[in-house]
């Protein structure tokens, strides 16, 4: 089924290399002639920029003058594509999200333009490493987790698959935060990644919008239109500015963006100095870090002035756009589709209303035709908490328009739910978007949008059957499941380079553009040699994070022991307690069991950030460290296990860890994770995973094959049964089993740290409770089950055959999580895009031609 379904996803195919002597001799002279030119203008631009040669320049003045050099090559096909756009009057998607983790963009940028072997010839000729110049490249701190890391695969795949797209969202200035780890403990620095500015944007000025905050909104009767007009008195406003990054297809010429907007107080001169100042505050307060601390009434609101930022200036961007070509306002849905990535841009409901309404003089039902045509929505969890709540008080005082047109969205909802259910009240109440004054913004997304889908099989069913049941009954055709994919370009072209020479020695270079072709891999799963050439690889990918780990950490790890991997954002229902408290287990076992040598030698890898208000998550990081120094730090299990905790995680280092993992841990409690990528981007770097049957999990099971995965643990239904009807007591555990007792005992006795009150917190939140009832997601009901998986890893690892054929029926199943594939599911499902017609690529050579 799902090779027929990803024959429909074929892209065009990376062209061959000419055959005869006399091309191959062309094709060498011409690449030359790049270099050259290549050269030539990193040396210019270092005498521009820095007053400087080579031989003077440091590695930052020299990545500048590259990027500058890359900037002028993007800005032919990005002006290209805009026009061509324009020309063709394609529909456009605006994907709007409050995360874009793009991850280093000069080396997937050169890969994609596919001038990157020139670039790195160019570069080794004037005596610089190319590694150590990408080094140089901070991570745009643009996000936080998976939401952020899934929209910048979209991006990437959307302009690879000659789509029309603009990304809306937040140009940051701080990001979340840089973790750094003192004393086991996280601590928050500020991620000033635009310190030094950033070569692969350019602002836009001339485009600035106008978004307004609290006052309040007078109605002024108008008899020309025979209606009223709303004005807004009284109010902040904020000029958004617009920052375009460039997000390059492979090697198709289509440049496609993504608009970041920054904040400017709008002040004027008969304003006093502090209101000024304090206008000048306000804005820089929206665009400095991501995700401020919510657990603060000032935190929370700030979040909600920030998700409004960037939607009001998109949507009004958007409506300017489609007016250059178009005079008719209702057919904007023809030419503009906007996607919610989760509930933080829900306001764009009401914000798209108000544009139609109060800008556009369109009535009311003709503004929500044309609004519930426009807009579809992403859910990306099943947990209640997390999908955003807002108080009447706060959003109505910030958003006093925007409320109104809510308030007014809900009467009519709640009219047409009242005429189905007249008998039903308490269904009534579950639909309404506002209820116990509270605006729920799920509610918002499911009333106005034409699509509603999931991210995962399993996720889908739980939103239909659970989480918006009293929503599906009545609007099925809505829903749709959209399971998440990755751009194997970031995370195994670019991120796993050997193992991508590897694969296109072996099957061509074609599953670059159909990687649906990775499952032709398959055939080399029972070749030795293959097995072989694999393992190979995946080891000098093990030295290479070794390295790392070495630099960073100060700390020697074996590259013949198991990576073992668990690396995402740190929230107690993704479960790293049960790693920790396997680790211990472990510990325990080997330091008991000397003589056993069925335990092979493992290094533990863990990384992932606590959000800063999250005490429990940043509790779990300290017990890590403390694990970890104590089991580093104990002779007798010298060269048999080690604990690494991972600063800082981010899309840089994530490519490397994925490429040398030997084994994924997904262990989110079944039915929690919406979805998941990180077991897709270990999946296709040929890494089996260790996991509950969760989120993506349940489809990399189905791709290839349970025999090849190490399932463990209650299913979603048991879990669901525990919370419908209870029956789950984790003391049970503790008394019936001696060795669990022993690994929770260990957390207050004085083994991890002297201060035996330090890891209390964690022992009731799995025992007797913490702020909630005990082991809120199944910890130690499954941590028996996970014990005996893990120890079918070893027995299977020992066996290196049986290993390298695992991993590669693992990257060859993993064709499915590609997010080509999710984007044209989107494309032909949703969003109904025609493909931008671009020129035939050009010649490697011919590229550099702008530089001359």
């Amino acid at each position: 089924m799902a090779d027929r379904k990803n024959k429909a996803f074929k892209n065009r195919a990376p062209k061959k290399m000419p055959s005869t002597d006399s091309s191959r001799a062309s094709a060498v002279t011409n690449a030359i002639a790049g270099e050259n030119l290549f050269k030539q203008a990193v040396e210019k631009r270092l005498r521009k920029l820095f007053s400087c040669r080579v031989k003077m320049a440091t590695q930052e003045q020299v990545y500048r003058a590259v990027c500058d050099a890359a900037m002028d090559i993007i800005s032919e096909n990005w002006l290209e594509t805009k026009e061509a756009v324009e020309q063709q009057n394609v529909k456009t998607v605006y994907y709007m999200s409050m995360e874009f983790l793009l991850g280093r963009a000069l080396g997937c940028n050169l890969i994609n333009l596919g001038v990157l072997r020139t670039v790195r010839e160019a570069m080794k000729e004037l005596g610089i490493d190319p590694n150590f110049l990408e080094d140089q490249e901070p991570d745009p701190a643009l996000g936080n987790g998976g939401l952020g890391r899934l929209a910048a695969c979209f991006m990437e795949s959307l302009s690879t698959l000659n789509y029309s797209a603009v990304g809306c969202g937040i140009r940051y200035h701080r990001g979340l935060f840089r973790q750094a780890v003192v004393d086991g403990y996280q601590n928050e620095l500020p991620d000033d990644w635009l310190d030094g500015g950033y070569p692969f944007e350019v602002c836009h000025p001339e485009e600035a919008r106008i978004v307004r905050f609290g006052g309040r909104v007078e109605a002024v009767y108008n008899d020309r239109k025979g209606g009223y007009d709303f004005i807004h008195r009284d109010c902040i406003t904020v000029l958004a500015i617009p920052y375009d990054m460039p997000i390059i297809g492979y090697q198709n010429k289509v440049v496609n963006t993504l608009r970041l907007w920054d904040a400017r107080a709008v002040t004027s001169d008969d304003q006093d100095y502090n209101t000024v100042m304090e206008q000048r505050r306000a804005a820089k307060q929206l665009t400095d870090v991501l995700y401020p601390d919510d657990s603060s009434d000032q935190g929370k609101e700030l979040r909600l002035r920030q998700g409004y930022f960037f939607v009001s200036a998109s949507l009004q961007s958007a409506v300017a756009d489609f007016k250059k070509n178009n005079d008719d306002i209702t057919k904007l849905p023809e030419k503009a589709v906007f996607q919610l990535n989760d509930t933080h841009p829900a306001t764009a409901v009401a914000e798209l209303m108000r544009i139609l309404l109060d800008e556009e003089g369109l009535g009311w039902d003709d503004a929500w035709s044309v609004t519930t045509k426009c807009l579809a929505a992403t859910n990306h969890t099943v947990l209640s908490e997390a999908m955003e709540r807002w108080p009447v008080p706060v959003f109505s005082r910030l958003l006093p328009r925007i409320y109104e047109i809510i308030k007014e969205i809900d009467l009519r909802f709640v009219n047409e739910i009242e005429k189905m259910y007249p008998f039903d009240p308490d269904r009534v109440n579950r639909m309404r978007i506002i209820h116990n004054q509270e605006i729920r913004m799920a509610n918002l997304c499911l009333v106005a949008s034409f699509s509603m889908n999931g991210v995962a099989q399993i996720h889908t069913k739980i939103l239909e059957a659970r989480l918006f049941r009293d929503f599906y009954e009545i609007m099925p055709y809505k829903f749709s499941n959209k399971t998440n994919g990755v751009t194997h370009r970031r995370f195994l072209l670019k991120g796993n380079s050997l193992l991508a020479g590897w694969i296109t020695g072996h099957i061509g270079p074609y599953w670059i553009t159909d990687f649906s072709r990775i499952r032709e891999m398959a055939a080399y799963a029972d070749d030795e040699k293959a097995g072989m050439e694999f393992m190979k690889i995946r080891h000098c990918n093990k030295i290479r994070l070794a390295k790392y780990i070495l630099a960073k950490n100060g700390m020697e790890i074996d590259p013949d022991s198991i990576y073992d991997v668990q690396v995402k954002r740190i929230h107690e229902f993704k479960r790293p307690m049960l790693f920790i408290l396997y680790i211990i287990y472990r510990y325990n076992r080997i330091r008991q069991h000397p003589e056993d040598r069925s335990l092979l030698p493992r290094t533990f890898i863990i990384g992932g950030k606590a959000a800063k208000g999250y005490y429990m998550a940043k509790r779990i990081i300290k017990l890590i460290n403390s694990v970890a120094e104590v089991i580093n730090n104990d002779p007798s299990v010298k060269g048999r296990i080690k604990v690494v905790f991972i600063e800082n995680y981010r899309v840089s280092n994530a490519e490397m860890i994925f490429a040398a993992a030997d084994l994924s841990e997904q262990l989110s409690c079944a039915g929690f994770e919406a979805s998941g990528t990180g077991c897709q981007k270990m999946m296709m770097n040929g890494c089996p995973l260790i996991a509950t049957m969760d989120g993506a999990n349940v489809e990399i099971v189905e791709e290839a094959g349970p025999e090849n995965e190490f399932i463990f643990g209650l299913t979603a239904d048991q879990i669901s049964n525990y919370e419908q009807y209870g029956g789950y007591d984790p003391m049970t555990v503790f008394h019936n089993d001696s060795e669990i007792r022993q690994v929770l005992t260990q957390l207050v006795d004085g083994t991890f740290s002297p201060d035996r009150n330090l890891f209390k917190d964690i022992y009731d939140s799995l025992l007797t409770g913490y702020n909630g009832r005990p082991d809120r997601y199944f910890v130690l009901a499954d941590l028996r089950s996970y014990i005996e998986a893990q120890q079918r890893v070893d027995e299977a690892y020992r066996d290196k055959k049986r290993w390298a054929r695992m991993s590669i029926l693992n990257m060859a199943g993993s064709g499915k999580f590609s997010s080509d594939r999710t984007i044209e599911e989107y494309a032909q499902e949703i969003w109904h895009l025609q493909k931008v017609k671009m020129p035939e690529p050009e010649r490697e050579e011919d590229c550099f031609r702008s530089l001359m």
